[in-house]
């Protein structure tokens, strides 16, 4: 019963740590052109909003449009001023505040 739980974890270690294993091995830095290269900077900015912004929508169901507000606030205000912790904290006050006048009407 145990062998059959270890097979399950190795598979699974080893199906999940190669596909992050092999592009280390085979693309080095010489070898990429200057638009796969500016392609590939761009990846954790979108990693990012696909993991960020459903939780956005999702996080409040009664009232999605205060996380939408919430963080288009935090995108235009990180986009001109480039300050996070600003962003983050107008972001969730702007929600608060949403949701709070939600709640009064």
């Amino acid at each position: 019963m145990k062998s059959k739980y270890l097979l399950i974890i190795l598979g699974m270690m080893a199906v999940t740590y190669l596909p992050r294993l092999l592009p280390f091995l085979f693309v080095s830095k010489d070898n990429k052109t200057g638009w796969f290269n500016r392609f590939l900077r761009f990846i954790p900015y979108t990693a990012l909003g696909a993991l960020i912004i459903p939780g956005v929508i999702d996080s409040i169901p009664q009232m999605p449009i205060a996380g939408i507000v919430g963080i288009s606030f935090a995108f235009v205000y990180s986009w001109f001023r480039r300050n996070v912790i600003v962003s983050v904290l107008g972001a969730v006050f702007i929600s608060y505040i949403m949701i709070l006048a939600g709640r009064m009407i």
